[in-house]
């Protein structure tokens, strides 16, 4: 007897699965480039949204749990050492517009595939990893002092995947 994949028993096909386990390393990603930070804050707020990601594997909801379990097996595991390459796209806004973009398309696949408690958890989870990364390394200042926490356009992304995807 042939194992289905994971992803045939939430009703999703390949491509859309896809969809599912890339957001949230993309979600990361994009929260990382809303504020231009250095290397140095960059790498702890990929370790940040790494965590949150892995951290996923132990939620409740059976969706979460799975799509988080595929991520870490693709990109590491934090706890193991995993970390992510500093990524710092050419265009930090259209690669944001990008994800923005596939997080409504992700909202609307769940909307008809999944029940709400469902699609409530993956979607808050989304806006989660967006926090912790934006919280992990305050910006601007002077070697490492001061600054703020949150920058406006690190706030404006978290807030506009949040409406994205009704969270």
């Amino acid at each position: 007897m042939i194992e289905q994949p994971a992803y045939t028993r939430f009703g999703f096909s390949d491509e859309e699965w896809g969809l599912l386990v890339g957001l949230p390393q993309a979600v990361l990603t994009a929260a990382s480039a809303a504020e231009s930070d250095g290397t140095k804050r960059t790498m702890a707020e990929n370790a940040a949204g790494l965590e949150t990601i892995a951290a996923g594997r132990e939620s409740a909801n059976p969706l979460v749990a799975a799509v988080a379990g595929e991520v870490v097996e693709r990109v590491g595991d934090p706890e193991a050492g995993a970390e992510l390459p500093v990524i710092a796209p050419a265009d930090p806004q259209a690669m944001i517009d990008d994800v923005l973009a596939r997080a409504g398309e992700a909202a609307v696949l769940l909307a008809r595939t999944v029940d709400e408690g469902e699609a409530g958890a993956y979607q808050h989870w989304l806006v989660e990893i967006a926090e912790q990364v934006v919280t992990a390394a305050s910006t601007g200042g002077i070697l490492g002092i001061g600054g703020d926490v949150v920058s406006e356009t690190e706030r404006r992304f978290r807030d506009r995947l949040s409406q994205v995807l009704n969270d």
